[in-house]
């Protein structure tokens, strides 16, 4: 286990080292049934006070991470809790860290930061819930499908806009907590679902930002096109591109990379951006003189945000329920233990949009056994 305390943080000692723990063992770092090192042993490795362990010790036991085999030491517990998707967890933690110190605070200035302006407190989203994804091609449903799936705790339904009447008439609607589609087919979605109480929000898929910097950086004048799988992925690419209102580009057209369209396409132009599944099909057609930029495209994370918020708003607005009692999974011995500063309870991608509900966060006790 890679441990470490910081005694001149403002995060107490007793804080820091229960959530690395807690993290070693949601990750890994101790297997199932394996013994912890014993508080004393503990205590001399980090230099901190032999209480303040036990008491750490003493909290992942009432949290179930750990239990107390008699005259035989802690153990990881069988079954130790997990707070819901570590790898989102992760990745949001570690893109709030850099954010912050891209504007000059350090971890402790943002985790003493979150504490004091946590006045709202919305309850987690637990639980995996099921969301309808309506698209025009398969294409486009697997591709906003898997930007989802990779930002949130959600399951995809996954439904072609010309099939949206028969399955919603066919499924209970009320089982799906939102409906996601692009702004084009937003007007549709909402006739078909009007009634049935499913609230729709509008997807936006942009190029990525290095793909525009790369075009704004060709001469004046320079002829771009765009292909991909689908026509309809090309057009919301080209859509995408054309927005950001590059001056020295013109853009040509956009096409299926299939047929006879991209032959005449690359013809015509002098960089073509195109889709990975696209790029073998390009650069056959495209040949030497003529670039080929991958872009696979991003979700918009505004639309991340939005429906984030509606699905935490949803969740403080459902009849108050008891915590469930532990979800349950184990956890391997991770190389790297890193502190996190965040509360117990998992929190959600970065919602902007407006959230409604909340209940009190848990409390945060800040006694601590010890100087290090």
């Amino acid at each position: 286990m890679n441990l470490k305390i910081d005694g001149h943080s403002p995060i107490p000692i007793r804080r820091q080292l229960t959530e690395q723990l807690k993290h070693v063992i949601e990750s890994g770092g101790v297997a199932r049934d394996q013994a912890l090192p014993s508080i004393r042993e503990l205590a001399g490795f980090l230099g901190i006070n032999t209480n303040t362990v036990a008491r750490v010790v003493e909290d992942l036991k009432q949290s179930g991470y750990v239990e107390a085999r008699r005259g035989k030491g802690v153990f990881v517990a069988p079954a130790p809790p997990v707070r819901p998707a570590p790898h989102l967890r992760e990745g949001f933690l570690q893109d709030t860290v850099m954010r912050a110190a891209a504007i000059g605070m350090t971890a402790d200035d943002l985790a003493v930061a979150v504490l004091s302006v946590a006045s709202v407190r919305p309850a987690a989203v637990q639980e995996t819930v099921e969301v309808l994804l309506v698209e025009c091609s398969p294409p486009e449903l697997d591709f906003f499908a898997g930007q989802l799936e990779a930002h949130l705790p959600v399951r995809v339904d996954k439904v072609l806009l010309g099939d949206l009447a028969t399955v919603a008439r066919q499924k209970q609607a009320g089982r799906w907590r939102a409906a996601v589609t692009s702004f084009c087919h937003l007007p549709e979605v909402e006739r078909l679902l009007s009634g049935r109480g499913v609230p729709v929000i509008a997807l936006l898929a942009e190029a990525h930002l290095e793909t525009l910097h790369r075009l704004a950086q060709l001469p004046s004048g320079t002829r771009v096109g765009v292909a991909s799988a689908a026509v309809a992925t090309a057009h919301n690419l080209e859509h995408s591109i054309a927005n950001a209102g590059l001056p020295n580009i013109v853009l040509v057209g956009a096409c299926a990379a299939q047929g006879a369209a991209l032959g005449r396409l690359v013809r015509r132009v002098d960089v073509i951006v195109c889709s990975t599944a696209a790029a073998e099909r390009v650069r056959g057609l495209a040949g030497p003189t003529v670039q080929v930029m991958i872009d696979d495209r991003a979700l918009d994370p505004r639309a991340i945000e939005m429906l984030a918020a509606l699905l935490v708003r949803q969740n403080g607005d459902r009849p108050a329920a008891a915590p469930p009692a532990g979800q349950r999974r184990l956890s391997p011995r991770p190389s790297n233990g890193r502190q996190r500063p965040d509360g117990r309870k998992r929190r959600r991608g970065g919602a902007r949009a407006t959230v409604r509900g909340s209940d009190a966060g848990e409390s945060q006790r800040d006694d601590e056994g010890g100087e290090s």
